[in-house]
């Protein structure tokens, strides 16, 4: 799944500033939230997300 959204961000699917919630991501994908947070967990430390806290996930800047 984080690779999917790797690839998603790198082809500007997701705009800067922009990034589908955790429930959506959970739906789309058919897997469970604690899946999704682990993928979640991994861009960020790769740098591609920001989170914050009761706001969500957004694509960092470039």
């Amino acid at each position: 799944m984080a690779e999917v959204v790797r690839e998603r961000i790198a082809g500007g699917e997701y705009p800067e500033k922009g990034l589908v919630s955790e429930v959506k991501l959970e739906a789309e994908f058919g897997v469970a939230r604690d899946t999704v947070r682990k993928a979640t967990k991994a861009l960020r430390e790769e740098g591609l997300i920001t989170t914050t806290p009761g706001m969500g996930s957004f694509v960092a800047p470039r």
